[in-house]
């Protein structure tokens, strides 16, 4: 027996929010990158790279959402909900390839310091830190509902500290002429981008390899599926994320002896409910009565 629920998370309110920071990061990306030739800021050039790969995941994670809203066919009978898997994985390759830009350049940088304008560094960082601070306000209210909207409120968050740092950056410019100052923020830019991207690395590669999600464990959904009446046990049991909103779930389910058909019926229905409150919505069941080989066909 299926059950199937087949409503992506990804209303209108997240198309207006991914369009919103788009938008709002692409202009922002735009100020920051002519400051940054303007000034010679390795700090503000680096984290202007870095916000135009922001806009090109956020871009791609709107992509991924359409995408998993297009209804299953016979040649993909899930749709394309496995796109919002690969793109997570996609955006956080991007984004470590921003960082080994960024690493290259502040190592040059590091050894020939360049004197630069810390008041303009200061103020389009400034700039930053409120563009930053209200585009990942918009992705709040959903951010532990999908990966992609996890992935871009971490990411403007981190922005919106790195832009803080480079305030202090210029302020510290200014104050004390110490030039190196803006490299070193630079590599703070990168470390805060590693530390951001490698949960989301990791959770889209085990993704993408079917392994199961984060948040569940085989152990809890067997002793979840035990406080069932009837089920005396769950077994052969596979799980996996059909994209980052659904999980599917196959497994064989030992019933205890001498119920009846309709009984075992009720019995799946509360366990595909029990499931359902463990974020599994695909489940897939099949059920056997303990100390026999005979299965039940259900």
């Amino acid at each position: 027996m299926h059950d199937h629920a087949h409503a992506p998370t990804g209303a209108s309110h997240l198309n207006r929010a991914f369009l919103a920071g788009i938008g709002l990061n692409l202009a922002f990306v735009a100020v920051e990158a002519v400051a940054g030739f303007t000034t010679g800021s390795l700090a503000l050039l680096s984290d202007a790279g870095h916000n135009l790969s922001d806009v090109a995941s956020l871009a791609l994670s709107m992509l991924a959402f359409r995408l998993a809203r297009i209804p299953p066919s016979s040649r993909y009978t899930y749709g394309y909900r496995k796109s919002t898997i690969l793109i997570s994985l996609l955006n956080a390759i991007i984004l470590l390839i921003a960082v080994g830009a960024i690493g290259y350049e502040a190592i040059m940088r590091f050894s020939h310091p360049v004197a630069l304008a810390g008041g303009p560094v200061a103020i389009v960082a400034g700039i930053g830190i409120v563009i930053n601070s209200v585009s990942a306000l918009l992705f709040f209210r959903d951010k532990e509902k999908d990966l992609n909207v996890k992935g871009a409120y971490l990411h403007l968050v981190a922005d919106a500290l790195v832009s803080l740092g480079t305030v202090a950056a210029g302020l510290l410019m200014i104050y004390t002429r110490q030039y190196w100052i803006d490299t070193a923020v630079s590599l703070l830019v990168m470390a805060v981008i590693v530390y951001g991207t490698w949960g989301l690395l990791r959770d889209s590669l085990r993704l993408s390899l079917d392994g199961v999600p984060v948040g569940i464990t085989v152990q809890e959904v067997e002793a979840a599926a035990k406080t069932v009446p009837g089920v005396a046990d769950l077994h052969h049991v596979h799980i996996w994320a059909v994209s980052t909103t659904e999980n599917a779930l196959t497994a064989h389910v030992t019933v205890q002896p001498g119920l009846t058909a309709a009984q075992v019926a009720t019995l799946k229905t509360k366990l595909k409910h029990v499931l359902h409150h463990m974020n599994i919505t695909h489940c897939t069941l099949e059920t056997e009565f303990s100390h026999t080989d005979e299965d039940i066909g259900f």
